[in-house]
């Protein structure tokens, strides 16, 4: 039976490093993000490269609730099962709690939660009714380790990886698993401009390759969390 991946955000960083990573394996990918160009570049990339995977996608802004519920129509469209769901989009604005712009906490935990928050619980019940499925939660070290400037961010992280424990408890008699990602400074485009060597950061498919053996162990065990630091230890933005 073919399966599938659902991967928010898929088209840099650890989402495209995640999507390479499943379709290398033979899934088909579904994603999304907020930049069409980017997604048609995406699935031409990928389909060439694994013949046997095949790349659906749609254009959303998942700090939009209207975006994000035609994100989920679209994937409920699809009318497939899906096997693994990573909770990737995310967005980062540097900033104090005391100082940052009053819009700063609202952006982030519509991006970085309640898009994970409500696409888990468009798609968990059929996980549930079928007794299988992983989902991902794309947390951080900045859901365990506060830090100047981080913000907001910090908060909107911190309640991710709670919603995660939650559903981890939740679907523990329903054949579910939950893991919660906290990875700490990958070379992405976050990070653009920092004047720091590229071997000082994790590499993004090194976190997808953690993904990928968490969910490759047998449904007698689940990784609850996989937390990875760069070898050299935190960077702090």
């Amino acid at each position: 039976m073919q399966q599938y991946i659902l991967v928010t955000g898929g088209t840099k960083g650890i989402g495209r490093a995640v999507i390479e990573q499943f379709a290398k394996e033979g899934f088909h990918i579904i994603t999304c993000s907020r930049n069409e160009k980017d997604l048609k570049k995406l699935k031409l990339e990928i389909e060439e490269r694994y013949t046997f995977s095949k790349v659906f996608y749609q254009e959303a802004d998942l700090s939009d609730m209207g975006s994000l519920k035609n994100f989920i129509n679209y994937v409920k469209g699809l009318k497939v099962k899906l096997e693994v769901i990573v909770n990737n989009s995310g967005l980062f604005i540097p900033g104090k709690v005391h100082e940052e712009e009053d819009s700063a906490l609202p952006m982030m935990i519509n991006t970085n939660l309640y898009s994970a928050y409500y696409i888990t619980k468009a798609f968990v019940p059929d996980m549930k009714k079928r007794r299988s499925g992983h989902i991902f939660n794309m947390c951080s070290t900045a859901s365990i380790t506060p830090y100047t400037n981080g913000g907001s961010y910090c908060i909107s992280k911190y309640a991710l990886l709670g919603m995660s424990k939650v559903l981890r408890e939740e679907m523990k008699e329903h054949g579910v698993r939950v893991t919660a990602i906290l990875p700490g400074a990958t070379l992405t485009a976050s990070w653009e401009g920092v004047d720091l060597p590229p071997e000082r950061f994790m590499r993004p498919d090194d976190v997808a390759m953690a993904i990928f053996g968490a969910y490759s162990m047998s449904p007698n065990s689940v990784v609850e969390e996989i937390l990875i630091r760069p070898q050299l230890g935190d960077i702090q933005g």
